[in-house]
């Protein structure tokens, strides 16, 4: 047990030493450690990679220490005192939390299993899953610079955002069971060692550690495949597609899913295909992508059991396809 929780604590202080190291010292020894001049595409992947890994490694980082907090520092009596009785209430209450929650669609997933064993109402966890990614700041920001000439996208990317997490969390509430969090395996020091304060400390930093590399060891996996599929992705095949509603609504999903991009920056990407995709289908890339994503589903399956997982999985897809339709064809018309 007591080697368990060292090694992890090393291995924690090795990565985040390796993560100054990439940040302040990558452009000048990366290059000449690796030498990628006779395979460009491995090369692109290689950049790719780092640059997803550095861009949410921290996030995930900070969704551990808040899902530390949470285990240790907050007890279930005051979790149940604030969250209201009444479902539709309750998915309210989320909404407004997700707006001051600054973590993204990796960090929050710690972050919403750790509520849920905490007392938190299932469908009160999943309006948090759907809009913290999204409904904060920075996406604000990001989303209006990207879009300044269209307003509509902007204002449709919150209000889809709003309705899907209103629907699912209605939907959860129905039909499904509070038991959905995998059995945690993450081992805290128990008893005794909670009556100090200098004891607790030492378990919120050996809990840190183990979660984050227990949710990381999956994104990295995520994250690799999210790189070799940008790297290789063929764009003008998407092209023929693009004005189709239907047609091209999915596909912009489905990128989106495999980009894996980080909500903060994918409003950027979407502009780059807003010249060959209708509004509709830009809003399915920037409402679907924050929600679900490869690394995302992966860190999920680690948290959650599979078969909420495919349900989470199947109704966010239904739900924001089918808003998407609806909002492209209400642009089209001159709505939003």
């Amino acid at each position: 047990m007591l080697l368990k929780r060292y090694t992890g604590n090393l291995l924690l202080l090795i990565l985040l030493f390796l993560l100054l190291a990439f940040f302040f010292l990558g452009d000048v020894f990366i290059p000449k450690a690796i030498d990628f001049s006779d395979y460009p595409m491995l090369h692109s992947v290689f950049v790719v990679f780092l640059g997803l890994f550095l861009e949410s490694i921290p996030f995930l980082f900070l969704g551990a220490i808040a899902s530390s907090f949470i285990q240790l520092f907050i007890s279930e009596e005051i979790i149940q005192r604030m969250i209201p009785k009444r479902p539709l209430t309750a998915i309210f209450a989320a909404i407004a939390a997700a707006l001051i929650i600054p973590v993204c669609e990796c960090a929050i997933i710690p972050v919403v299993r750790r509520l849920i064993q905490k007392g938190v109402p299932v469908h009160a966890g999943v309006v948090l899953l759907v809009t913290a990614p999204i409904l904060n700041v920075i996406v604000f920001g990001s989303t209006y610079y990207a879009f300044q000439n269209n307003p509509s996208i902007l204002y449709g990317r919150i209000i889809l955002c709003v309705l899907t997490a209103i629907i699912a969390g209605l939907f959860i509430h129905i039909f499904s069971t509070r038991d959905v969090v995998k059995e945690d395996k993450v081992e805290l020091v128990q008893g005794h060692e909670h009556d100090s304060q200098s004891s607790k400390w030492t378990s919120f930093i050996d809990h840190t550690s183990q979660e984050f590399f227990m949710v990381g060891r999956y994104f990295i996996i995520g994250a690799l495949f999210a790189s070799v599929f940008q790297v290789f992705m063929d764009r003008s095949v998407m092209a023929d597609i693009g004005q189709a509603p239907i047609k091209g609504t999915a596909l912009m999903m489905g990128i989106a899913f495999v980009l894996s991009l980080c909500s903060s920056a994918d409003a950027f990407v979407a502009a780059s295909f807003s010249h060959g995709f209708l509004p509709g289908s830009i809003l399915g890339f920037l409402v679907f992508g924050p929600m679900l994503d490869l690394k995302n589903v992966l860190i999920m399956m680690s948290c959650f059991k599979r078969s909420f997982v495919v349900t989470y999985v199947l109704l966010i897809f239904a739900v924001v396809f089918s808003l998407c339709l609806i909002a492209g064809g209400l642009i089209s018309k001159g709505g939003f």
